[in-house]
């Protein structure tokens, strides 16, 4: 029986004011296959992408075999981060908000395990959490698994990317061996293929295509060069008129340079890498979903089990450096039937890659342009005309009037006050920035007009504020910066002092943090890289290499 509506399911009362509750009529593609499936107790491989819903796919079959008068652990989700394991517990909360008796914990690395032993002592039924904590309480004795009947593996690609394939199968191997087990997983690997052999009894696949899950996500690319990525950034923000976005790079390095560079446009932005402490990651990513961020810029290791309802855009600042990541990517938006962007940003051989991506996920990504600052100013007075007129609808102007009275008094006739004021807001026309050629051949070779949103928006649009570099010369990275209290003068200085070259031969100085860019003659950079390389800057040993797009995150 094709599954239309949750109403076409044999659910309890209690499931079916929690997903009224949650406005939910119809379920996504992987809901509707397998929660009849999971409902008759056998396994699943569940075959899907991120964000398409497959947290109530094995949530809702999970609730409804609880048994609320057995107060020891029946079910198990084991997810691959901190993040993820509080995100499902959360969502369990929702579908448990009518069900008495039957409770949720998440245990996990970075939180109290004295905390998490006396939850565990409570009661519960179900319990969430990342492979490392769920064999440390297994070796506590603190996890009772004896009346486990169900068992999930959620993003089990990732796990085992992050090297969770002996934990997992430790697990596994400590649970009772009549119980039902659910693998959900964006790709299949030989290796995943090997745990459903081992651990699944004969297990219904489904499969949901990945162009039916990225029929809402349109995907563009923008050529350009790399000075111009931060400008394009900000364009794309405004056209799409984005309010929560995820932009990916692919180092450490980078999340802290996008970070630093939307912080100085005036934007909130926050970053996530490995290196942060887990209170900072979770103070972070609830300032993110709480919309207090408008950007999240993080690396593809830190942004596993992300999972924030109304990201817009993904950006890939970078592109991924394996097909698979684009996948996990643009996944965190179109989540759960809406809509959502994917862009990125191609830079030279990137193009190379970018086919990769496309043969991998069988899908076309189309090239677009981005917009013009004319185009922005556009958006930006079609914006405020619609806000001044929601504001006249809305009334109660009356202070205002007054004082608007006063100035005409004065002989200021209201169309020239009105248009002060929107060059006040606005700024003057000549300031409007530079225009920008942003790649080789973006303007004669776009795909299509550009004259709808269903083609490419920023905040921001104030080209050239940073200008690009120079032609023949690169940029050269030191690990110095604001922390270390060194000036462009200090740097300027040894660079010309140690080289014997004159201070007019370097190009622009940006100081961050905690590092540094200085530009160098292209043809004179390995004799500055040497002669740096053993120099100090204000009495600091230092690193100094050529800046590159691709430092991997270890």
């Amino acid at each position: 029986m094709e599954v239309m509506s949750f109403n076409d399911i044999v659910l309890s009362d209690s499931i079916r004011m929690a997903l009224q509750d949650l406005g939910f009529e119809k379920p996504t593609p992987i809901q509707a296959e397998s929660i009849p499936i999971a409902l008759e107790g056998r396994d699943i491989i569940g075959q899907a992408q991120t964000g398409t819903g497959k947290t109530f796919a094995f949530g809702i079959p999970i609730v409804e075999q609880i048994d609320a008068e057995l107060k020891q652990p029946q079910a198990i989700v084991i997810c691959p981060t901190r993040e993820l394991a509080m995100q499902i517990t959360e969502e369990f909360k929702k579908l448990l908000k009518h069900r008495k008796g039957v409770h949720v914990v998440a245990v996990y690395g970075g939180d109290s395990i004295v905390g998490q032993i006396k939850n565990l002592k409570k009661g519960v039924q179900i319990v969430v959490g990342t492979p490392g904590r769920i064999l440390d309480h297994l070796g506590r004795g603190t996890l009772q698994t004896g009346n486990i009947r169900m068992a999930v593996l959620d993003e089990a690609d990732e796990m085992l990317n992050m090297g969770f394939l002996e934990d997992i199968e430790s697990i596994l191997s400590e649970l009772p061996d009549e119980r039902q087990t659910l693998l959900f997983s964006a790709t299949m690997s030989e290796q995943i293929l090997s745990i459903t052999r081992r651990f699944q009894q004969k297990p219904h696949h489904i499969r949901i295509a990945k162009n039916e899950t990225a029929l809402l996500i349109k995907q563009f690319y923008y050529t350009m060069k790399p000075q111009h990525k931060m400008e394009a950034l900000c364009r794309l923000s405004e056209f799409y008129e984005v309010k929560m976005a995820l932009v990916f790079c692919n180092t450490r390095l980078k999340v802290n340079e996008v970070v630093e560079d939307l912080q100085r446009r005036g934007l909130t932005a926050e970053g996530l890498h490995g290196e942060m402490r887990q209170a900072v990651r979770s103070s972070v990513m609830n300032r993110f979903r709480t919309g207090a961020i408008m950007f999240l810029v993080a690396t593809d290791v830190a942004a596993r089990g992300i999972d924030v309802d109304g990201v817009d855009a993904v950006f890939n600042f970078d592109v991924p450096l394996d097909p698979e990541y684009y996948v996990h990517r643009i996944g965190r938006t179109g989540r759960a039937g809406r809509s959502g962007v994917s862009l990125t940003f191609v830079v030279g051989r990137d193009s190379n890659a970018l086919r990769d991506i496309e043969r991998y996920t069988k899908s076309s990504i189309e090239r677009s342009r981005i917009p013009k600052n004319e185009e922005i100013q556009e958006i930006r007075q079609k914006n405020l005309v619609n806000k001044v007129l929601e504001e006249v609808a809305r009334g109660d102007n009356s202070y205002y009037e007054g004082l608007l009275g006063e100035i005409v008094a004065e002989g200021a006739d209201v169309t020239s006050i009105a248009a002060v004021l929107m060059r006040m807001h606005f700024g003057e026309p000549k300031n409007f920035g530079q225009e920008f050629e942003f790649g080789d051949d973006t303007q004669q070779r776009e795909r299509g007009s550009y004259g709808s949103k269903q083609q490419a928006h920023s905040q921001g649009g104030n080209g050239g504020r940073y200008p690009a570099t120079q032609a023949n010369m690169v940029r050269v990275f030191i690990d110095l910066g604001k922390n270390q209290r060194v000036s462009k003068g200090d740097i300027l200085g040894a660079f010309a002092g140690e080289t014997s070259m004159p201070g007019k031969a370097f190009g622009s100085i940006d100081i961050f943090a905690k590092h540094s860019y200085i530009e160098v003659p292209e043809n004179d950079v390995k004799k500055v890289i040497r002669a740096m390389s053993r120099s100090k800057i204000k009495g600091k040993r230092f690193s100094v290499r050529l800046d590159r797009e691709h430092d991997l995150e270890y």
